[in-house]
């Protein structure tokens, strides 16, 4: 007994040493802001003057949108893609210019999305489709099995797999924030790591705005019997996150609701700094006089997420 004792005492340190090894061999994926501490401070949109250091602030587009999916089914399910229950799902992280406009696939050079939208620009000039390695490997590289698990927890596609739809978010917006651009990661930098890094801040910037408790705290459930106005849905998410979103509805007159985009100006980088939540600058599609259905999931299209097993 007391040698069986030692061997099961000797594999858990055995186990216990080697995935100390593992944590201790993941590199660091944050930008070098070191010299963010010596430039003014200034919450984005806000500032007066040019930044000076495009790398501590969202600079042009400050106008940061953290935007949400409220989907009843993926399309995916045979194969095992589901949606969190009691949760929205991650859209992206979006960096707007202060005037609302916004551009999108700043930097080909770090073009992953496999069906680039849109496929041109306004010129004409055609997005390459990516056809490397899926973004999830990125990730394995660094060592973020965290990151990976939250992700095809909570960042669900609908009708393609999960890794094209990180793919097209990172692409299309995260090229085009300046605190994610690779120059700020210093001579130390490894390829892909302003990837890992934009994925962790999405995660963050979700877990500001927990939309489903939100709404549900305030009385506001998924319902396939009863619907509910559009000023229901904004005064509840206003009173939590400090500034009316845009509410996303389609169907019939804009009567299914469908996502949520939260707005804020953010003091430092997107990647650690304060948002302050804003008013939407965008008017809401959803109609103004008809209920709004906030429709159930499909039950086989769900799964709890909270449990681990």
């Amino acid at each position: 007994m007391a040698s069986r004792v030692l061997l099961v005492a000797g594999l858990f340190v055995s186990q216990a040493s080697a995935a100390m090894e593992f944590s201790l061999a993941i590199p660091n994926t944050f930008a070098n802001i070191s010299t963010c501490a010596n430039v003014p401070s200034v919450f984005s949109c806000e500032n007066a003057t040019a930044i000076q250091d495009t790398c501590c602030s969202p600079t042009p587009g400050g106008l940061v949108l953290q935007t949400q999916f409220w989907n009843t089914y993926t399309g995916l399910e045979e194969q095992g893609q589901l949606l969190p229950k009691d949760s929205w799902t991650i859209h992206g992280l979006w960096p707007d210019n202060c005037d609302g406009s916004y551009a999108q696939y700043c930097d080909l050079t770090r073009q992953y999305d496999p069906a680039p939208s849109p496929a041109k620009f306004s010129n004409g000039t055609v997005i390459p489709a990516y056809t490397g390695p899926t973004v999830d490997t990125f990730i394995l590289e660094f060592g973020r099995l965290d990151l990976l698990d939250y992700m095809n927890k909570y960042w669900i596609n609908q009708g393609a797999p999960n890794t094209a739809f990180w793919a097209h978010e990172f692409s299309k917006h995260a090229t085009c924030t300046s605190t994610f651009d690779v120059a700020c990661y210093g001579s130390n930098y490894k390829e892909h790591q302003d990837v890992v890094n934009f994925y962790l801040s999405v995660v963050r910037a979700f877990q500001r705005y927990p939309t489903w408790e939100m709404l549900a705290a305030s009385g506001i459930h998924p319902s396939n019997t009863t619907t509910y106005s559009l000023s229901q849905f904004q005064t509840a998410l206003k009173a939590q996150s400090g500034g009316t979103p845009y509410l996303g509805c389609g169907g019939t007159n804009g009567t299914i609701l469908e996502e949520v985009w939260y707005y804020s100006h953010v003091w430092g980088t997107e990647q650690f700094g304060q948002f302050k939540s804003i008013d939407a600058v965008d008017k809401s599609s959803c109609s103004t006089t008809e209920g709004i259905w906030y429709y159930e999931r499909t039950p086989t299209s769900e799964r709890e997420v909270r449990v681990i097993l």
